[in-house]
């Protein structure tokens, strides 16, 4: 019997009934057979040995599609389990999840040490030599509870599982309790890195024994692993941790988990990041207000926070009533609108906040300005009529692009669609989607679809930037809010002299503006453009006699508003010269007998590019127009 099987292009061809992933793939190309990693048939993953019993609509995933990479990633977290168990028969498997980054498995073991990684992964790569076939199989509950009995993690799995079939992978020896799905065979592996040990509880739950957690990476390709390398490397050097200290932006206490004290060249930094949000929202025409840090439960029942959102808000009583701090900026805004009777001729309203917010994060995840448990967000709702949500939409993507285009930021738009689990009705959800849909197109740039991937309230467009070394960072969002105007019972006089609801735009260009301070730092290695840059002139002295030249030369760049230190320590120019350089300074001014003899000035740059004797009036001109220009 014949089955129809359609692709992503839309083209259809035939096959008989039990045909498998890897089939189909073969006869589109050896090529694809061989990076296949696994397909989906009508929207769920599944394994290419799996056959297909009816009519489909399927897509061959290779490592370059995210579910196909994940599975790669997957298999490679038990190609290391099978490498422990091999080395170790006494270790004890729990879990092997995918992550950002890579894969990790957790494991009931002594601590490894660095040699024991080198044999898990020589071990690892014997096991990709076999090519052992990856194989699923169904057993019940009760079969699984005995092959599985001398492990008390599994064990406690597979009790937390429903009566019925239970999914179990095979390869050569190794066993593991599983959901799949996963790639044909080991060789597919080619290329992996174990990348560090780190201790985690069970379950997350400090009361449990504690693990090892072994973590690595892994590609189909040498050559891809290579390149990882080398991005790790980079990355390491431009680590905003390391960095952060050396040029004195932000520290961390332990008096405060998680959250960041800046220092005084931060806060610099800080300043010329908001001065310049502020200059383009009021150029964008919104308005700027500013709320509560903490708010009674009253508002957080009514937002749905306390339900839903309470274990990570920070909470206490005071005159016998429950507070919250504020984990979101969104409720007070919707009280601001709900102050006084509100007209279609009034929206859109444009609220602006730069709002400090507090989420309650586990300890083990904090990194950084990266994750941290107090931070600004860059929020802004826009309160708005159904027919605006194109042109806001647009008004919005145009102001990030302004934002991201201004710190040599390339980006992609990503469309999340409405889940199963949603509220609204379908209109509302129809016109909604398709606003955002028109905005996107107008835009001209190409995005990606996510479909059911939008919020419960609303679908929504996520803005991933991509920094100096490749990487990408979700930043900006824009979503559609159908909830909190309902919930808050907010309403504006139409045209037609009746009520009605609001369409509210959440939006972040910064996202958090700790975190984005974070990326900037690696995405300029901490060489900041001048407008940014806590120090953008030290003035060098050779001798104590030309000190006071040096503090007239200070005052005249300080009345220029230009960013001036004076270095006239008793030390050598080429230390001196050696140490602004390590601090990024972007200018470096020597000053000698012959400058201070001919009133002028000794430039050279941070990376040792060497412009010679300047006028200091010439230069300030110069200075002010590249910190204007923002170059």
């Amino acid at each position: 019997m014949k089955i129809k099987i359609s692709f992503p292009d839309n083209s259809t061809k035939e096959f008989e009934q039990g045909v498998t992933g890897l089939d189909i793939a073969k006869s589109i190309s050896e090529g694809l057979a061989q990076a296949a990693c696994a397909i989906k048939v009508n929207g769920k993953v599944q394994d290419l040995s799996l056959p297909i019993s009816e009519d489909s609509k399927v897509q061959i995933l290779t490592f370059d599609d995210p579910e196909g990479k994940e599975v790669f990633l997957h298999s490679a977290a038990h190609l290391l389990a099978h490498a422990v168990t091999e080395l170790y028969p006494y270790a004890k498997l729990t879990i092997g999840p995918v992550v950002e980054e890579g894969f990790y498995y957790d494991i009931d073991h002594d601590p490894f040490t660095p040699e024991d990684l080198k044999k898990i992964e020589q071990k690892m790569h014997e096991i990709m030599k076999r090519k052992e076939i990856i194989k699923r199989e169904m057993i019940s509950k009760k079969d699984a509870l005995e092959l599985f009995k001398d492990n008390p993690y599994k064990i406690e799995m597979i009790n937390d599982l429903e009566e019925g079939s239970i999914s179990i992978y095979r390869q050569g020896s190794f066993v593991d309790l599983c959901r799949g799905p996963h790639l044909p065979h080991t060789g597919m592996i080619k290329a992996f890195k174990l990348t560090k040990i780190a201790g985690a509880y069970w379950r997350g739950d400090a009361k449990n024994k504690q693990l090892q957690r072994i973590y690595g990476i892994a590609f189909p390709e040498k050559k891809d692993l290579k390149e990882w390398l080398r991005l790790r490397e980079e990355a390491e050097k431009r680590d905003h941790r390391k960095l952060g200290k050396k040029l004195e932006l932000f520290s961390f206490h332990d008096e405060a988990p998680g959250m960041p004290f800046f220092l005084p060249k931060g806060m610099v930094i800080w300043n010329e990041l908001i001065d310049f949000w502020m200059e383009e929202h009021r150029k964008a025409e919104y308005v700027l207000v500013k709320t509560p840090v903490m708010m009674n439960r009253i508002l957080w029942e009514r937002s749905g926070h306390w339900m839903n959102y309470r274990e990570n808000m920070y909470t206490t009583t005071i005159d016998n009533m429950d507070y919250a701090i504020k984990p979101m900026n969104c409720p007070g805004g919707m009280l601001i609108f709900s102050e006084k009777t509100r007209s279609y001729r009034d929206l859109p309203l444009r609220m602006g906040e730069i709002g400090l917010v507090h989420r309650h994060e586990l300890s083990g995840v904090l990194s950084g300005l990266f994750r941290v448990r107090a931070f600004h967000q860059d929020d802004a709702h826009i309160f708005m009529t159904e027919e605006q949500i194109t042109s806001e939409i647009l008004g919005v993507l145009n102001l990030c692009d302004r934002f991201y285009s201004l710190f040599g930021l390339d980006y992609h738009l990503e469309l999340s669609t409405r889940p199963e689990k949603s509220i609204g009705s379908d209109e509302q959800w129809e016109k909604a989607t398709d606003g955002l849909r028109k905005a996107l197109d107008e835009t001209g740039r190409d995005y990606k679809i996510n479909e059911g991937d939008g919020a419960f309230y609303g679908p929504k467009i996520d803005i991933h930037i991509k920094d100096a070394i490749g990487r990408t960072w979700q930043c900006g969002t824009i979503q559609l809010d159908m909830s909190l105007p309902e919930k808050f019972e907010l309403t504006y006089e139409g045209a037609d002299g009746k009520k009605h609801r609001p369409v509210v735009i959440h939006r972040v260009i910064y996202g958090s503006l700790e975190r984005f301070l974070g990326i900037m730092v690696e995405h300029y290695a901490g060489k900041f453009p001048l407008w940014l840059s806590p120090v953008q002139v030290r003035i060098l002295t050779v001798a104590d006699r030309h000190d006071e030249y040096a503090n007239f030369l200070k005052k005249k760049f300080s009345d220029a508003d230009i960013r001036v230190e004076v270095d006239s320590r008793a030390e050598s120019i080429s230390k001196k010269v050696r140490e602004a350089q390590l601090q990024q300074v972007n200018y470096i001014l020597v000053i000698g007998d012959k400058e201070q003899e001919n009133q002028t000035i000794s430039v050279r740059t941070r990376d040792n590019v060497v412009h010679g004797e300047k006028d200091p009036d010439e230069f300030i001109d110069e200075l002010i127009a590249e910190i204007k220009d923002r170059k």
